[in-house]
């Protein structure tokens, strides 16, 4: 029975649509104990998760190159995970830049904020 509701779950979050989660910037800010508990446990796991990736894509490439989908399967082995680890901020959930980086980055150019 637990089986059964695991995979309908699992069967579900695969069939939203990813548009979803798409965001152009990512306004969080995470409290202290989110970026330490970000710190010690969710990058040293990703770090462990996205090594596994490589080595998984390595031992599955002669497959997934005879089947014509290595470009799939290094994103979601490799570079997904790679991105989760490094590409967000500490303690923040979402993947991308947040408002804070967009500002700083057009301070830097000299641009303005209204434009």
């Amino acid at each position: 029975m637990t089986r059964r509701l695991a995979a309908a779950a699992v069967i579900a979050s695969l069939a939203l649509p990813q548009a979803l989660w798409a965001q152009e910037a990512i306004d969080e800010s995470p409290s202290a104990g989110a970026m330490v508990g970000d710190l010690l446990v969710a990058r040293p796991f990703g770090l462990v998760m996205t090594v596994g990736g490589a080595a998984a894509f390595v031992v599955s490439l002669p497959f997934t190159l005879l089947a014509g989908h290595a470009s799939e399967a290094a994103e979601t082995l490799m570079v997904g995970p790679a991105k989760t680890t490094f590409m967000r901020c500490l303690g923040c959930r979402e993947v991308g830049y947040t408002n804070k980086d967009i500002e700083r980055a057009r301070e830097a150019r000299g641009e303005s904020a209204a434009e």
